[in-house]
C-alpha cells in the first residue's frame, strides 16, 4: 500500500536550511564589542575612591558600592559610588591620588 502526501517540501526545507544559517553567525571582533569600546576604571582605583567616600560620609567602608566608571578629560576616572542610598562622584587619576569626592547631582 503506498500513499502519496500533497505536500511540498521544498519550502519546509527552504525554510529550515536559512534556519540553520542563521543561526551559525559569527561574534564581533572583540575590538568591535561594545564592553571593550568603553573604558572603566579599575577596580583597586573604584575601591580607593570608595575608601575616601567612605570616611567623608562618615560610614563603614562595606557600605559604599561602586555604581559606574568612566575616563575623564584630566587622564584618570570618575568613579559613582553609593553609600547606602547617598551618591557620591569620586575623581581618581591612574595613579591612585584622589583628586575629589563630591555629592552627587540627582
Amino acid at each position: 500500500m503506498r500513499i502519496f502526501l500533497k505536500s511540498r517540501p521544498l519550502p519546509a526545507l527552504l525554510l529550515c536550511s536559512l534556519s540553520a544559517l542563521a543561526a551559525c553567525q559569527s561574534a564581533p571582533p572583540p575590538d568591535q564589542m561594545s564592553r571593550t569600546a568603553v573604558e572603566t576604571a579599575p577596580a583597586d582605583l573604584q575601591l580607593l575612591c570608595a575608601d575616601a567616600a567612605a570616611k567623608q560620609a562618615g560610614l563603614d567602608r562595606a557600605k559604599i558600592l561602586p555604581t559606574g566608571s568612566r575616563p575623564v578629560e584630566a587622564g584618570g576616572f570618575s568613579v559613582d559610588l553609593d553609600a547606602s542610598g547617598r551618591k557620591f562622584a569620586c575623581v581618581i587619576d591612574r595613579t591612585g591620588v584622589v583628586r575629589s569626592v563630591q555629592p552627587a547631582s540627582a
